[in-house]
């Protein structure tokens, strides 16, 4: 079925900001909601998002969003966040840092720091970080993912077990309501966890719109991480699990 002009307009905003509201985009567009929720109805029919309490998300499920729309959706949030975690990160630290378009966030928000060692398995990282002469990079090696420039397989699970870093800097593709820290890749959940066991300090890095995602494998729990860096306030739920466990939150502004 093709899409009218207004329909390719909702799609545009989900994927720029990972979730979009219906009153919002009844004031943007200048229809009614009631127009609104039979356009986002239709597209959720197509396949393209999955419908969520007052409007949608791009869709989820067993196979994550290609590279480049995620690197668009929620930039701004991402970008913010991104710079929260990194001024919690002191100069003359060591920090792994994992696949993710947030994680890229903080490393870019982290360009002009000094004496960092960077150990990372995403080539965008190690990318953005080439370009601070007073930081040292480590770039795991492992198998390439063309798709993202991340390095997943035994030799990165090896380089990675031959540090012990100060922080990780970690991403995910989803968060579940019980705590559980989801992801896509078997092979870069295995990775992730990896990186958890051998950092002192987890700091997660993931916008509001990771909150309303599924997806299949499981990196840990809440009670794994240190830090949330994130751009909304949580649901009631999360929050109580993540102050039960002693995590601490961090909004953007």
């Amino acid at each position: 079925m093709s899409l009218t002009f207004r329909q390719k307009e909702i799609l545009n905003a989900v994927r720029s900001a990972g979730r979009v509201a219906v009153e919002e985009l009844s004031d943007s567009l200048r229809v009614t909601p009631q127009t609104i929720r039979r356009d986002l109805n239709i597209l959720c029919d197509e396949g393209h998002l999955t419908r969520v309490h007052g409007g949608a998300i791009l869709q989820s499920g067993v196979a994550n969003t290609a590279y480049e729309a995620r690197k668009s959706m929620a930039r701004e949030a991402k970008e913010t966040i991104g710079q929260l975690c990194a001024a919690a990160i002191p100069d003359d630290a060591s920090l792994f840092i994992n696949i993710g378009t947030t994680t890229e966030a903080v490393a870019r928000a982290l360009r002009t720091r000094r004496d960092l060692l960077v150990i990372t398995n995403n080539l965008n990282v190690a990318n953005i970080m080439a370009a601070n002469p007073h930081c040292g990079v480590m770039v795991t090696g492992g198998m390439l993912r063309r798709s993202d420039g991340g390095l997943v397989g035994e030799q990165t699970l090896d380089t990675v077990q031959q540090f012990k870093a100060d922080y990780a800097i970690i991403g995910v593709s989803a968060i579940d309501e019980d705590g559980s820290l989801l992801d896509f890749d078997y092979r870069e959940v295995r990775v992730s966890q990896a990186i958890i066991r051998n950092a002192r300090k987890v700091f997660l890095v993931a916008d509001a719109s990771k909150l309303s995602r599924s997806a299949p494998a499981r990196i840990g729990h809440m009670r794994d991480i240190d830090g949330f860096f994130t751009d909304m306030p949580l649901p009631a739920p999360l929050a109580q699990i993540c102050n039960q466990h002693g995590v601490e939150l961090h909004y953007v502004g």
